[in-house]
C-alpha cells in the first residue's frame, strides 16, 4: 500500500542542537510535520548562554573549508550539495578565520532559530524529554549535555552504561584589552583569499623563556577536580592545555601553540611559541584563544593566561570550562538504519552517537532526517558509500570495529576505504588527499 503524508504521524526530535535541527530541517523539506522538542531557555545548562537552536558552545569554528585537501573541507561540500541547513547558515554569517570557515556564534544561532521557526512543518516544544518514548517515530539528538533523567532512562534502554569523555571550553577575550603593540593579525601562511582572510588570527609571540613560564603556571595551576566515579576519557581533538603540558613541556609549542607560518612584524627575533586568537563575532569586540580548552578553577585561569604577551590587561568576556560529554556505543546497540536494535522507533542522531564535532553532529542529523522520513514512506534506503565524508563517518558508527573500544571520532580521510595506485609518503600526502575528494 502506498503511504501517502496524511496517513503518517508526526516525527518527534529530542534536542535543538547541530544535530536536531538538521534533522528536523530535512525532514520538514521532504513534507513531513516535526515536532521538535528542546528544554531550553525553560531548563539551563551551565554551558550553554541562550535558548537557540544550534548554539555554539566550545568554539566558533566549522573548521577548515578546503574540500580538496581537507577531510571537514569535504563534508562541508556535501551538507551544501544536499542543502543542508547549519552549513547554509554557517557561510551566511562566517567571520573571516583565513582557511577555516567561523562564525560569529550568536547570530549565527538566531539565523538558524529564526529558520526553523518560520518553517510550517516545524512546531518547537519547549519541553524536557525524562524518558525514551515506546511509541511513536523519535530521533534523539540531545548531544554532549544530555539531562540526567534522559541519560537514565537510555542507559535502561540498551542495558549498558553510557560511555563518556570530557570536554572543555576555551576562555573568549575582549578585544580591546589585547596589547596590540605585541601582537599582531595574519593567518597561518597567509592563508584566505582576502587581505582580510589572510590577517584573521591574532597572534601573541613568546620567547622560549616566556614559554617555560607560561608552562611553569600551567602546570601549577589548580584544576576542577572530577566527581566520585567520574574518569577523565578526554577526547584527543579537544584537550585541555594543561592535559596537553602534563604529556611533554613541548606539546603545546607542538599543536595550538607551534610558532611557524607566522612573521611578527614588532621584532626579528624568532618567536619561539605563539598563541593564537580567532574573532568570535562579526563585529570583531570578542577573540577566542584557538586550542585553549582548559580545566584550570577560575580563580587562577585569568592569572595563568595574562603571563601570554599581550594579554597580560585581558577581560574574559567568558573563562574556560569543563563539562561531562556522553555518548552510545554505536556499534553495538544501533542498526543499520541507526535505530535502536532493541527499540526500532528510536533512531539517534549526532554527537551522542559518536561523532565529534559540530560539522559531523550536523551530517548525522542530515543523514538520519533523511534516512527516517524514506522509512515512514516505506522506501528502500541506500546509505552514503563511504568514499563520501558523510559515508565514513557513518560506516564508524555502524561498522566493523570493536565495540568495545569505540571512541568519539572527528571525519578524517582515516576513515575513508584504502586508495589504491595513490603514491604513499608525506610528500604525496597533497595527491592522495585531492584522489580522496574526486
Amino acid at each position: 500500500m502506498e503511504v501517502t503524508f496524511d496517513m503518517i504521524e508526526p516525527l518527534h526530535i529530542v534536542g535543538g542542537g547541530m544535530a536536531g535541527s538538521e534533522a528536523a530541517w530535512q525532514a520538514a523539506l521532504m513534507g513531513i510535520q516535526v515536532k521538535l522538542f528542546e528544554m531550553r531557555p525553560k531548563i539551563e545548562t551551565f554551558a550553554h548562554q541562550t535558548g537557540h537552536m544550534a548554539e555554539m558552545v566550545c568554539s566558533n569554528s566549522f573548521r577548515s573549508e578546503d574540500h580538496e585537501q581537507n577531510a571537514v573541507g569535504l563534508l562541508h561540500w556535501e551538507m551544501k550539495q544536499a542543502n543542508g541547513l547549519i552549513i547554509q547558515k554557517a557561510y551566511e554569517n562566517r567571520v573571516p578565520a583565513g582557511g577555516a570557515l567561523a562564525v560569529d556564534r550568536d547570530v549565527f544561532a538566531q539565523a538558524v532559530t529564526e529558520a526553523i521557526k518560520a518553517h510550517p512543518n516545524i512546531e518547537i516544544v519547549e519541553e524536557e524529554l525524562t524518558a525514551i518514548p515506546k511509541t511513536g517515530s523519535w530521533i534523539i539528538a540531545t548531544g554532549p549535555l544530555t539531562s540526567s533523567n534522559l541519560s537514565k532512562s537510555i542507559a535502561e534502554e540498551t542495558g549498558a552504561e553510557s560511555l563518556a569523555f570530557f570536554d572543555a571550553i576555551a576562555p573568549i577575550i575582549y578585544f580591546d584589552s589585547i596589547d596590540m603593540s605585541q601582537a599582531w593579525m595574519q593567518s597561518r601562511y597567509d592563508k584566505g583569499e582576502t587581505e582580510e582572510e589572510q590577517k584573521a588570527y591574532l597572534n601573541c609571540p613568546m620567547t622560549k623563556e616566556q614559554y617555560e613560564t607560561f608552562i611553569d603556571a600551567l602546570l601549577a595551576a589548580d584544576k576542577t577536580e572530577f566527581k566520585e566515579g567520574e574518569t577523565a576519557g578526554y577526547f584527543d581533538g579537544c584537550l585541555p592545555i594543561e592535559v596537553m603540558a602534563q604529556r611533554g613541556r613541548e606539546t603545546l609549542r607542538f599543536g595550538p601553540m607551534k610558532p611557524v607560518g607566522l612573521t611578527n612584524p614588532h621584532s626579528t627575533e624568532k618567536s619561539h611559541a605563539v598563541v593564537q586568537l580567532r574573532r568570535d563575532n562579526a563585529l570583531g569586540t570578542l577573540y577566542n584563544i584557538v586550542g585553549f580548552q582548559t580545566k584550570m578553577k577560575y580563580a587562577c585561569q585569568a592569572e595563568v593566561l595574562r603571563t601570554i604577551p599581550g594579554l597580560e590587561k585581558a577581560k574574559f568576556a567568558r573563562l574556560g570550562g569543563i563539562h561531562r560529554n556522553t555518548f552510545i556505543n554505536s556499534p553495538k546497540i544501533l542498526n543499520e538504519n541507526l535505530q535502536l536494535k532493541e527499540n526500532p522507533n528510536i533512531f539517534f542522531a549526532g554527537q551522542i552517537t559518536g561523532v565529534e564535532g559540530y560539522v559531523e553532529s550536523a551530517a548525522i542529523g542530515l543523514l538520519v532526517g533523511k534516512i527516517l522520513v524514506n522509512k515512514l514512506f516505506n522506501n528502500s534506503v541506500s546509505p552514503p558509500p563511504s568514499s563520501t565524508a558523510i559515508g565514513a563517518l557513518y560506516k564508524h558508527l555502524i561498522g566493523d570495529q570493536d565495540s568495545r573500544n569505540f571512541q568519539p571520532m572527528n571525519v578524517n580521510f582515516g576513515l575513508f576505504p584504502p586508495l589504491s595506485k595513490v603514491a604513499a609518503g608525506r610528500r604525496a600526502r597533497k595527491i592522495r588527499y585531492k584522489a580522496y575528494t574526486h
